[in-house]
């Protein structure tokens, strides 16, 4: 049999392919697809068959290019209401690979259209060796339930079909039987994933919490209490893999504009997004720009912070970075990046215009500073309760253009992420908004700790 996981970091997204006799599926692709193709090639084997474990939320999947490019055919859930060419695929159905055989499991809970892949090696072989989850299980978690209630399933809804495809569909199966999801840590698809990318069915009847004995009202409980809000962006993702995304060729490369154009487009109304890191950012942007750093996770920030549908200038600093933030931008769905500031940051100022900058404060000069300084932890809850710096009040980054106004703005404050990372882009956020006394802690929480600085367990919220 022919197997391969591939796993793009950036997304926590693993993707498949499977195949016997030259001839072979992908299962979950990523929106850009050369790699398939090659791999199928290096291989000697043809790609006949798309598939898709669901309408995903958190990516734009490559499936119509996919099979533009191979004549393949692309299966789907059949309750997904796919509006491009497809296979319906229902409980039971089968695609034969050869010697290799792939069953469909319908195993609703995450999506109502989700499906499970049992992978069978072996013409007689009467118990699958592998299974395709999607995002019904995960290593360590299963899918969360809250995606679908623009379709008219309330989480509760989903839960209870989630506990019910769990115990119906997936734990009679033989322990054996290897573990392989669509998402590893990271994802917002779930609560708590491992960083494990497979495990055997029998360790996640043991370890994992949503596989242990309890009804189907505590199991709808346990699912459905303390999500956080999901990703702005996830409903125009899945909608887009519904009706079936363009292909990347089709997008064109974004042009590069002087500074009077640029200036032009940011009057009408385009965002402007600095790529740059954070150090580099700090010492000199466009003013009005959004830093989320290339060299981090880019495309879920993109994601949580950056509005659809809005034209978007880029600040860049070579034309590789350029083609990559498109790129990693198209995968989640952004599709509007209009231009590219020509010549970066170097053309700016040579055109006379002024450039802001971001106060960087180090954690010992932070520590140096306490109680008397305010600090703003935009980490996640779940981060900032773990351990924080004495006093500090939560909000995280995704949150903040909602509740800025729980904030002075003419207050000096130094704002904390993990590292540097997130609090980059939560000052360059709140900088378009007037706050102008702002500190970036560079090192962060983590360097805060590593320094040997005292920090808070429990919820400190101070205004």
């Amino acid at each position: 049999m022919h197997w391969k996981q591939f796993y793009l970091p950036c997304l926590a997204h693993a993707s498949y392919l499977v195949g016997d006799d030259g001839v072979c599926a992908i299962v979950d692709p990523q929106r850009d697809v050369e790699g398939y193709l090659a791999e199928a090639a290096a291989r000697g084997l043809s790609i006949r068959h798309v598939i898709e474990t669901h309408l995903h939320a958190d990516f734009v999947s490559g499936h119509l290019e996919l099979a533009r490019r191979t004549g393949a055919k692309i299966h789907i859930g059949r309750a997904a209401g796919a509006r491009f060419p497809h296979v319906p695929v229902a409980d039971g159905d089968e695609l034969v690979l050869g010697a290799v055989r792939l069953r469909f499991l319908e195993t609703p809970g995450h999506t109502p259209e989700s499906l499970c892949i049992a992978v069978f090696e072996g013409k007689d072989a009467s118990v699958p060796s592998k299974l395709l989850t999607g995002d019904t299980l995960f290593i360590g978690d299963v899918g969360r339930p809250d995606l679908v209630g623009s379709k008219g399933y309330t989480a509760a809804d989903m839960a209870g079909l989630m506990y019910d495809s769990l115990r119906q569909k997936i734990m009679p199966l033989p322990d054996t039987v290897e573990v392989f999801p669509a998402h590893g840590a990271g994802s917002a698809c779930g609560k708590n994933i491992s960083k494990e990318l497979s495990c055997d069915l029998g360790r996640q009847k043991q370890l994992n919490h949503a596989l242990q004995p309890m009804s189907r009202q505590q199991f709808v409980t346990l699912m459905t209490t303390g999500l956080t809000p999901p990703p702005a962006y996830f409903p125009h993702s899945a909608e887009l893999n519904r009706l079936g995304a363009r292909g990347l060729d089709e997008l064109g490369t974004p042009p590069a504009w002087d500074v009077a154009r640029v200036e032009a487009q940011v009057a009408a109304g385009a965002l402007l997004l600095d790529v740059r890191p954070a150090a580099v950012f700090a010492q000199g942007h466009v003013p009005g720009s959004v830093n989320i750093g290339l060299k981090g996770n880019f495309a879920q920030w993109i994601g949580s912070l950056m509005p659809v549908g809005v034209p978007i200038v880029l600040v860049t600093a070579s034309e590789a970075e350029t083609r990559e933030a498109t790129l990693r931008m198209a995968r989640v769905g952004y599709e509007t990046v209009v231009g590219v500031l020509g010549g970066g940051i170097a053309a700016w100022k040579a055109a006379g215009r002024p450039l802001a900058q971001v106060r960087e404060l180090d954690v010992d000069g932070l520590q140096a500073r306490l109680p008397g300084l305010f600090v703003l932890d935009v980490r996640r809850p779940g981060e900032h309760e773990e351990a924080h710096v004495p006093g500090a009040l939560n909000i995280p980054v995704d949150q903040l253009e909602a509740r800025r106004g729980e904030l002075d703005a003419s207050r000096e404050m130094a704002v904390i992420c993990a590292t540097g990372y997130r609090s980059s882009a939560a000052v360059s956020l709140l900088a378009r908004h007037g706050f102008q006394h702002l500190h970036n802690v560079v090192g962060g929480t983590v360097g805060f700790r590593e320094a040997g600085h005292p920090t808070e367990s429990a919820p400190v919220l101070r205004g």
